[in-house]
């Protein structure tokens, strides 16, 4: 019988590395462009759940929702049995997630710093998580060559036209808008569409209706977590009828912005939207009221 209990032993080792070996199956993730990624990396079907700022692809939106990425409840995400939950540096609450961890829960956290490399590095990790290191480096290289594309172009305007002064305003339907500043996700979609932020002051912070008056933007992005489409402008302008007067309403240069692209670091969408953003920053006639598209 020795033979056996050698043979079962053997059995039960290459059982337990075969398993390490396993990519976890159940993923819950919060952070709109996290789970973007996800799916952008083929791992779409291990997903059991997301976050409110994960609804834009049409493969998130039959997930249950665990409700907003800084404010999860414990309960609810260990009643979805997940192995892992992946999430950035914004998610919270920090007590949720220990009593995750506890609950032998794997917590991934990445940083949402709104740099290429973070990305990257970010990529890495989700690769290896699923299984597809290899994909996700080349995902990872095209993703490079396309923000390289993308400056090239900007800097051929920015030799036929000075970049226009730019505030982009994050809001809850129309009320006390956030303006975007240094080192925030909003400032990198600016400036590498090609426009120059007149917000100084880092992240996102509500400035009064009469200094974003006096900081006269050319173009004005809204973003809106409420309202969606033309309205999102109609209620900044009724919360704060005075921005009328910024040259950016006047001439008719306001672009609406998806919120969700501000979420959980550089997401799959931005090349895209980049794209449109410097169309708009350089025309060659002024645009009317336009919205910032998201590709499907």
């Amino acid at each position: 019988m020795k033979w056996l209990s050698v043979a079962l032993a053997s059995l039960g080792v290459a059982i337990s590395a075969l398993a390490a070996e396993q990519p976890a199956a159940r993923w819950i993730s919060a952070g709109g462009a996290l789970s973007e990624w996800i799916v952008e990396l083929g791992g779409a079907d291990r997903l059991v759940a997301v976050d409110t700022t994960s609804r834009h692809l049409p493969q998130l939106q039959g997930l249950p929702v665990i409700g907003y990425q800084r404010q999860l409840a414990a309960e609810g995400i260990l009643a979805l049995a997940p192995d892992v939950l992946l999430g950035t540096e914004e998610m919270g609450l920090l007590p949720v997630l220990e009593q995750l961890r506890n609950a032998g829960v794997a917590v991934e956290i990445m940083p949402a710093t709104a740099q290429l490399g973070v990305l990257q590095a970010n990529l890495r990790r989700m690769g290896e998580l699923l299984g597809q290191p290899a994909h996700a480096a080349a995902v990872a290289e095209q993703y490079a060559a396309r923000l390289q594309q993308q400056q090239s172009s900007v800097d051929k305007l920015n030799k036929l036209q000075s970049a226009p002064g730019v505030l982009l305003l994050l809001g809850h339907a129309g009320a006390s808008p956030l303006a975007a500043g240094r080192e925030s996700l909003g400032d990198w979609l600016i400036e590498r569409a090609g426009g120059r932020n007149l917000a100084s002051h880092q992240g996102y912070k509500a400035l009064s209706v009469e200094a974003l008056v006096a900081l006269d933007p050319e173009v004005l992005l809204v973003a809106d977590r409420s309202v969606q489409g033309e309205a999102a402008l109609t209620a900044l302008l009724q919360q704060n009828p005075a921005l009328a007067s910024t040259r950016a309403v006047r001439d008719g240069r306001v672009l609406l912005v998806d919120p969700t692209l501000l979420v959980g670091g550089l997401g799959p969408r931005l090349p895209d939207q980049l794209a449109v953003l410097s169309a708009a920053f350089y025309p060659a006639t002024p645009p009317a009221v336009a919205e910032v598209s998201s590709y499907p």
